[in-house]
């Protein structure tokens, strides 16, 4: 089971791309589906085909985005969560070994434009680093087997409204 949770930035992008899938490409897709419907046969009209297609893809994306956002709850930064790896966070680790990573704890939702360093909260690693401080130490069960990271730094980004 998914969790529910997204950040302010990733929930602003899903609403960002529901509404131009809505008020723009599906406005454009619909104008070609009718035009080509207007030439005739469809039954061997590549245009309409291929058209029809493309609109059921963005009608059924966004049902799903529709539908998604009404169950997804956004978690915005508190001032609590400093020094704790919580949601949301930025973490850099590194392993004996010396290789660092940076990553940040987002919803499933977010992993969607495979960002590098987006993990999902619902991941081992998002799992194991939750609550933790800097200098904490935490073993993850990989497929490799177990592996040990240490927490070097611990960030969150601040909405741009409360910068001030």
């Amino acid at each position: 089971m998914k969790s529910n949770l997204i950040t302010r930035s990733g929930h602003d992008k899903l609403v960002a791309e529901l509404q131009h899938l809505w008020h723009e490409e599906r406005p454009e897709i619909t104008k070609k589906v009718n035009w080509a419907a207007s030439l005739g046969d469809r039954s061997e009209n590549a245009d309409y085909q291929y058209n029809k297609q493309i609109l059921r893809k963005i009608d059924r994306r966004v049902r799903y985005l529709g539908k998604r956002l009404e169950e997804l709850k956004i978690i915005d930064f508190s001032p609590e969560q400093e020094g704790k790896i919580y949601f949301g966070a930025w973490v850099e680790i590194e392993n004996e070994e010396g290789d660092q990573k940076t990553l940040r704890i987002v919803g499933v939702d977010e992993i969607y434009d495979h960002h590098p360093q987006h993990i999902s909260i619902d991941s081992p690693m998002a799992r194991a680093l939750l609550g933790k401080q800097v200098n904490d130490e935490v073993e993850v069960l990989t497929p490799l087997g177990k592996k040990q990271w240490y927490i070097n730094q611990i960030r969150y980004e601040m909405p741009e409204n409360s910068a001030n």
